[in-house]
């Protein structure tokens, strides 16, 4: 008798280490991080809804060197107030010198939200730029990528 309650128990205790390791979508993987997922209003795949924007050329490029460089500050230091603000996680040129000079990815939930913060850029309103806008999805830890960032930036790219 003993023998048989011993081999339900061990019968048991296999039938729960087996369904264990079945697919489980409630199993939370090693390494997540609750809070963290909250804090970056992170979805269940930890991805976040973002608008990215293609920066182009725009039709009015013929400002002298002086007036350029002035624009392009400006352009810098509207980026640089954008990421502070947290609306903007990520930001940079192509090193090619093609239609598209750059691309933008704005932590907002709409295009008209990342349209009306395209529209504070000096480079946008003198015409230098226009940006083409998509929804996207992507990573919610690019919500962390400035605050990396600063910890590795020796100086301001608007310091130039």
């Amino acid at each position: 008798m003993k023998l048989i309650k011993y081999g339900l128990f061990a019968a048991f205790g296999i039938f729960l280490s087996c369904s264990s390791n079945q697919p489980n979508e409630n199993k939370v993987k090693n390494g997540y991080n609750a809070e963290l997922a909250t804090k970056l209003k992170a979805d269940q795949y930890g991805m976040s809804k973002y608008v990215m924007a293609f920066l182009k050329r725009g039709p009015v490029r013929s400002q002298d060197s002086i007036t350029a460089a002035k624009l392009q500050k400006a352009h810098l230091e509207n980026i640089e107030r954008l990421a502070e603000e947290g609306k903007l996680v990520l930001a940079g040129p192509f090193f090619d010198d093609g239609e598209i000079r750059g691309i933008y990815i704005f932590n907002v939930e709409s295009i008209e939200e990342a349209k009306a913060l395209t529209e504070t850029d000096p480079a946008i309103k003198a015409g230098r730029l226009v940006m083409e806008l998509h929804p996207w999805y992507g990573s919610a830890a690019l919500k962390q990528v400035n605050k990396i960032h600063k910890s590795l930036q020796k100086q301001n790219v608007s310091e130039q």
